[in-house]
């Protein structure tokens, strides 16, 4: 569970722990890159989302060193070609763009003693980055990392109406459809002569084999090697069918235990996704500070029990680590 000043990890090799590494390392990272600073535009930033193409890149940056060749001042024109050299080299060594982007960080940096420094990162984020960037300049430009820090839980929803459903998911700021079906629902039935009951009984059947299908495509698609792949579910919808969904016996109880909000949405499909996404903003929020609270509820409740299975300070957590007993490690990120 990652705060502001605060990281845990597990030890029990689980994802959440190892994204919690991940992110720690992506925080000091930007922190150096923060600091740096070169002299004249001599330190390029480049970032390209997943789907894009190194061929197109490529080109855009032999149109940049063509331009680049123009600039007047020597020392500046040097130093922006060779970073732009730098970048070309470091695409070379990508025959496509990851499955979650690329980013890019070359230049040439002043260090305190006043030497040049070249510095030449490559890296695919831990999450895919929903941001183009090239820039030149003299510092480097971290403000789309950070975005990647924003929120790392991802939320499962489901928006169900009388028309059909969407599963979709959200993580920081990027949200996926995942699959919708439309369906279609016998209206209530009003013409005299054919048996009311009947036609009741079957719209009520027609509306429970809707529910079934929801609750059976959500554990497709929100539950993977037995547990959920989400932080936390919200039902969405207009009438009643969510609250049916989230109290029915079909509805997979590893899912059921996930729900954080229902929604009243006015509307179905993606624009009921919008507004769920909105109206539930606050509840989403919470998840991380409950997660953050339980983490270090458990501790103190070790320590209130007096049961011997915690350590504190540097020293016996160290110790700790190399007998190889620590299940959950709480470090401070300013570490």
């Amino acid at each position: 569970m990652v705060a502001d000043d605060m990281s845990g990890a597990s030890g029990s090799g689980d994802d959440s722990a190892d994204r919690n590494v991940e992110i720690w390392k992506i925080k000091k990272l930007i922190r150096s890159l923060e600091i740096a600073r070169g002299n004249g535009t001599s330190m390029i930033s480049l970032i390209i989302p997943p789907k894009d193409q190194i061929a197109r890149v490529s080109k855009m940056l032999a149109d940049e060193f063509g331009t680049a060749s123009n600039i007047k001042s020597r020392v500046n024109r040097l130093s922006v070609l060779g970073a732009i050299t730098s970048v070309q080299s470091r695409l070379k060594l990508y025959s496509k763009v990851p499955p979650n982007g690329l980013v890019i960080y070359c230049g040439t940096i002043v260090t305190d003693e006043g030497k040049e420094k070249k510095v030449n990162i490559d890296f695919e984020p831990f999450k895919p980055i929903n941001t183009s960037l090239y820039l030149c300049d003299n510092k480097f430009h971290t403000e789309a990392l950070q975005a990647l820090l924003a929120d790392d839980n991802k939320f499962g929803f489901i928006v169900m109406d009388g028309n059909g459903a969407l599963f979709g998911t959200l993580q920081g700021n990027s949200r996926d459809v995942l699959h919708k079906f439309t369906v279609d629902l016998p209206k209530k039935h009003g013409r005299g002569g054919q048996s009311a009951l009947r036609f009741a009984r079957l719209r009520m059947e027609k509306r429970h084999n809707y529910v079934r299908k929801v609750a059976e495509t959500a554990v497709e698609m929100f539950i993977k090697n037995d547990k959920a792949n989400v932080s936390g579910l919200i039902l969405a919808g207009s009438a009643d069918f969510k609250t049916e969904l989230g109290q029915s016996d079909m509805f997979d109880q590893r899912l059921q235990a996930k729900i954080i909000k229902t929604v009243d949405i006015s509307y179905g499909g993606e624009n009921g996704f919008n507004q769920a996404i909105e109206l539930s903003a606050e509840a989403l929020a919470n998840v991380k500070f409950i997660q953050e609270k339980k983490l270090i509820g458990r501790y103190f409740d070790e320590i209130s029990q007096d049961t011997g299975k915690y350590v504190f300070g540097v020293e016996d957590t160290l110790k700790a680590l190399e007998m190889g007993a620590v299940e959950t490690l709480i470090c401070w990120e300013n570490l």
